[in-house]
């Protein structure tokens, strides 16, 4: 792995969890020494990417990432865009609504909205979704470019609860799935308890770069329930793909 690849890398372990994180756990987490992880931070606090506490030595993303944030949303409008049709969608469904967008390896959670009922699922804002393990992963890798699917088929596939699919040859055949019906769903592969339904968001070359999606407590699963999710997300994915720029291309159909 490139250097550059391992110090942006380190990025990926701040979340609502971790806001500061300590030079000997972020080495501990990337599996890389402390006196290069230490280069690495001293190279992104320079640029604005990080900042040190003073009094704890702990670090946490620093402001340049507001600035980049910033000028990101000018150029392309997620936000803008996705946060009402997420709302409309937590609204309709009765359900966690949230969006997320391809982010290096895995999908990148660009914005939720929680269900307003009591029993409901909980996406933490920036979540990392891996690619075989999520309902949006499998929408996203079965519309995305045949590269990009074939290279998540090679990969080492993480156990991550006892139904997450780590054979190939499974996850392919998911994949074939997910393509004829036009959505996929992931009932505990990623979360104890928690079934997503997701549809791709395409991209203006008509291939995937993210999803739309909807998790709910497997309790509340049901055909009837599968049905509603899918008749109220496939008109949301599709406004959100064509407001974000998006084209959906000719070979893609919802059969709810």
């Amino acid at each position: 792995m490139r250097t550059v690849e391992k110090a942006l890398r380190l990025l990926e372990y701040f979340d609502d969890q971790r806001p500061e994180i300590g030079l000997s756990e972020l080495a501990r987490l990337s599996g890389i020494d402390k006196a290069t992880v230490l280069r690495m931070l001293g190279d992104m606090a320079e640029t604005g990417l990080l900042e040190q506490d003073t009094t704890t030595r702990q670090w946490r993303l620093g402001a340049g990432i507001l600035r980049l944030a910033r000028l990101r949303e000018a150029a392309f409008p997620v936000t803008r865009v996705l946060t009402p049709i997420l709302e409309r969608l937590a609204e309709v469904t009765g359900e966690t609504a949230h969006a997320s967008l391809l982010s290096g390896r895995d999908l990148g959670t660009v914005g939720v909205v929680e269900s307003a009922r009591s029993n409901r699922v909980y996406i933490e804002p920036g979540l990392m979704l891996p690619l075989h393990a999520t309902a949006s992963g499998l929408a996203f890798t079965a519309f995305a470019r045949p590269e990009v699917r074939a290279q998540v088929l090679t990969r080492t596939l993480a156990r991550i609860t006892e139904t997450t699919p780590t054979d190939s040859a499974q996850l392919a055949s998911r994949l074939s799935e997910v393509e004829a019906r036009g959505y996929a769903t992931a009932d505990q592969t990623f979360e104890a308890e928690v079934f997503g339904l997701a549809m791709p968001l395409f991209g203006a070359d008509g291939f995937a770069m993210g999803a739309l999606a909807i998790a709910t407590p497997s309790s509340r699963v049901s055909d009837d329930h599968i049905a509603m999710l899918v008749s109220a997300l496939s008109p949301a994915a599709r406004d959100a793909t064509l407001g974000l720029g998006g084209r959906i291309p000719p070979h893609h159909r919802i059969a709810a």
